[in-house]
C-alpha cells in the first residue's frame, strides 16, 4: 500500500486545467491536502477541502507565496506564452520552497529543446526531486474539432498523420503517482496511449461514439497554415505542421511507461473520445 511522502499540502499549477483539475482530484482520493493555485479564484470550482490561492504561475513572487509550505508541486507551463522568458526564475522560486517537482513536459523536450526542454533544464538545476512527465499529445487536442465533427466534416491538413494521444486522466494518474509515491525521482516518462491512431481514424471514432457519421477531408497546405497561424500564432503554426509532416511516415512512439506506472493498460482513443461525447454535441460544440 503507498502513502503520500508527506503530510504537507501539495502544490497544483493549472489546476483548472485538462490534466490539473484531475490531478486534483487524485491527490484527494489519496488523502493528501491539495492546495491550487488559479488566476481567478471567484471562477475556479474545487472540491470541498482544496486551499486555493490567487496567483499566476509566470510570476515569481505568486509561485513563492503559493509553495510556500507545500511539499510538493505539479508544474505545468504555458509553453507558447511569452513569459516563457521567465521559466528558469520562476523554477528556481519553486524548487527553493518544495522537495518535489512533477512537471508536464513534451516528448522529445530533450532532443528538439524548446520551451518544454528549456523548464526542464532549469527543474533540473533547482530542484530538489523532479520527474518529467513527456506527453506525446493530449487527446484533448481533438476538441478543436467539436463544431465540425457534428456537422460531419473534419477539413484539415495530414489525415494520414498518426499520433498516440493520450488521455488527461492517464496523464493525471501519473502525476500523481510521482507526487505522492517514491521510486519516481529523476525519471522522465514518455507518456503515451496504447496505439497509433491517424487523424482520419481520429474523426471517425469521434462520430461513432457521437452516433453521427464523420469524415476527414483533405485541406490544402497553405490554406491550413494561414488558419492555424490566426489560432495559435505563426511560430507555433509552423512547429505543428512540421510535426504533422513527420507523423506521416512516422508515427508516434507508443510507450509502456503508463502500464508500467499505472500497472494497467494505458487508455484508449476511444475511452477518450466517450468520455467526452457530451463536448460533441450539437448544444455543446456550436462556436
Amino acid at each position: 500500500m503507498t502513502q503520500p511522502t508527506t503530510s504537507q499540502p501539495i502544490l497544483v499549477t493549472g489546476a483548472t486545467g485538462n490534466t490539473g483539475r484531475h490531478v486534483v482530484a487524485g491527490l484527494l482520493a489519496e488523502g493528501v491536502p491539495v492546495r491550487a493555485l488559479t488566476r481567478d479564484p471567484e471562477r475556479a470550482r474545487f472540491p470541498e477541502g482544496v486551499e486555493v490561492v490567487a496567483g499566476d504561475v509566470t510570476v515569481p513572487a505568486d509561485v513563492t507565496r503559493a509553495a510556500r509550505g507545500a511539499g510538493a508541486a505539479y508544474l505545468v507551463w504555458p509553453g507558447t506564452d511569452a513569459a516563457a522568458k521567465r521559466a528558469a526564475e520562476v523554477v528556481e522560486a519553486l524548487g527553493a520552497e518544495v522537495g518535489r517537482v512533477v512537471y508536464l513536459s513534451a516528448a522529445g523536450a530533450e532532443e528538439t529543446g524548446g520551451v518544454w526542454g528549456g523548464v526542464e533544464r532549469a527543474v533540473r538545476r533547482s530542484a530538489r526531486a523532479w520527474t518529467f512527465l513527456r506527453v506525446t499529445g493530449l487527446a484533448t487536442n481533438a476538441l478543436a474539432w467539436s463544431d465540425k465533427v457534428h456537422r460531419g466534416v473534419v477539413r484539415a491538413p495530414f489525415g494520414a498523420a498518426s499520433r498516440s494521444l493520450v488521455h488527461e486522466r492517464d496523464v493525471a494518474a501519473m502525476a500523481v503517482r510521482a507526487l505522492v509515491d517514491d521510486g519516481h525521482a529523476g525519471r522522465a516518462y514518455l507518456v503515451t496511449g496504447p496505439e497509433v491512431v491517424s487523424q482520419t481514424d481520429q474523426v471517425r471514432v469521434l462520430g461513432e461514439e457521437v452516433g453521427i457519421p464523420a469524415r476527414w477531408e483533405e485541406q490544402p497546405l497553405d490554406e491550413a497554415l494561414v488558419e492555424l497561424s490566426l489560432e495559435v500564432g505563426v511560430e507555433f503554426a509552423h512547429q505543428i505542421i512540421e510535426h504533422w509532416t513527420v507523423n506521416v511516415d512516422i508515427p508516434e512512439e507508443v510507450s509502456e511507461d503508463v502500464a508500467r506506472v499505472l500497472g494497467r493498460p494505458a487508455l484508449s482513443f476511444r475511452e477518450w473520445a466517450r468520455d467526452h461525447v457530451a463536448d460533441f454535441t450539437p448544444d455543446r460544440a456550436e462556436p
